[in-house]
C-alpha cells in the first residue's frame, strides 16, 4: 500500500499548491484572463477541485485497510477520469485539451496502477 499512501501524499501537497495558487492550474487549462490573473469564479473552482482531490488524497494516505485502500483509490481515480471528461473535452482550444487531459489520464493510469499492489496481506509488507 506504499505506493497509493505515497500518491496519497503527493495529491495532498500539489491539491494545498492549487489551493494556494490557483494559477497552477488555470493557467494550463486557459482559465486566466488577458492580463494573466486568475478571475474569482476560477480562483473558486480550483480551490474546489483542490479541496475534492485533498480528501481523497487524505484518504489514501489514512486507509487503514486494504479495502478502505481500494475505495480512496478508486476515488481518485473517478475524479481524475471525470476531470479528463470535461475538462480534456470542453476546454476550447486543443493545447488546453491536450495539457489537461494527459494531466488527468496520468494520474488515473498512476492511481489505477497503484491497485495492483494494494493486497489483502498488503499490511503487513
Amino acid at each position: 500500500m506504499r505506493l497509493a499512501r505515497f500518491l496519497g501524499a503527493v495529491t495532498i501537497g500539489f491539491s494545498a499548491a492549487i489551493i494556494a495558487r490557483p494559477r497552477l492550474m488555470a493557467d494550463p487549462s486557459g482559465h486566466t484572463g488577458p492580463d494573466g490573473r486568475v478571475p474569482r469564479d476560477t480562483r473558486q473552482l480550483m480551490a474546489a477541485i483542490g479541496v475534492r482531490d485533498m480528501a481523497i488524497g487524505a484518504l489514501m494516505l489514512g486507509a487503514p485497510t486494504p479495502a478502505a485502500m481500494r475505495a480512496a483509490v478508486l476515488a481518485r481515480v473517478a475524479s481524475d477520469v471525470g476531470d479528463l471528461v470535461v475538462f480534456g473535452i470542453g476546454l476550447p482550444r486543443p493545447e488546453q485539451r491536450l495539457k489537461v487531459g494527459v494531466a488527468a489520464a496520468g494520474w488515473a493510469a498512476v492511481c489505477a496502477y497503484s491497485l495492483r499492489h494494494i493486497t489483502p496481506d498488503a499490511e503487513r509488507r
